[in-house]
């Protein structure tokens, strides 16, 4: 993320605000031991200087969990870096070795504590995604539209935060923007209804 990568973010309007940015765990000395180039300062300041340009910015990211050598304190700063960036969507797997690389060799974390932090770290970002979602709730949302669902009744879009929506509507509304007005949600899904008086946009 150069600044004038980050820049782009202010004078562009084809970007979209979501951005995915993986980070890989909260603690320096974990990502010193995955041979990572970058530290969460470095993380942090990319984060505050986008949110800077543009408030309406979110992040997703990806995280690897039991990595070897992860205490309870690294673990610590994973939980902290989540809560504080209040990722909307983001990606969680517990270590696996791969052939070949040097983590291979490395002493594996017991499964058991390796799971467990996994379950902590995927509730925290189920809730993140459940509490957005519900905040959408009885709001007007932009709509890029996919496709028909299986059942020929329903359409599958998503907002510009790579949101799923679910809304009933003709099938010529497919690879146009629509706006769709949320009544309900889960963790994964946002559900609404197609607002009548509305400027369709081709994608």
């Amino acid at each position: 993320m150069t600044e004038d990568l980050i820049d782009c973010y202010r004078i562009s309007k084809k970007l979209m605000p979501l951005l995915h940015l993986p980070v890989q765990s909260g603690s320096n000395n974990i990502l010193k031991l995955m041979n990572r180039k970058h530290n969460i300062n470095d993380y942090l300041l990319i984060y505050e200087k986008l949110k800077k340009i543009n408030k309406s910015i979110e992040f997703s990211s990806d995280f690897i969990i039991g990595y070897p050598g992860e205490s309870d304190q690294d673990f610590k700063k994973t939980i902290n870096l989540i809560k504080k960036i209040n990722f909307i969507n983001s990606y969680s797997f517990i270590f696996s070795p791969r052939p070949g690389t040097v983590a291979e060799k490395l002493a594996i974390i017991d499964k058991s504590i390796s799971e467990k932090r996994l379950k902590v770290i995927q509730n925290i970002l189920f809730q993140n995604q459940i509490n957005r979602h519900k905040f959408l709730e009885g709001t007007i949302v932009n709509v890029l539209v996919e496709n028909q669902m299986k059942n020929k009744i329903k359409l599958f879009g998503r907002t510009e935060f790579m949101t799923p929506v679910i809304f009933s509507g003709n099938i010529k509304n497919v690879g146009k923007i629509i706006q769709v007005k949320i009544i309900s949600s889960n963790q994964n899904s946002l559900f609404g209804k197609i607002i009548e008086n509305y400027d369709q946009k081709v994608a």
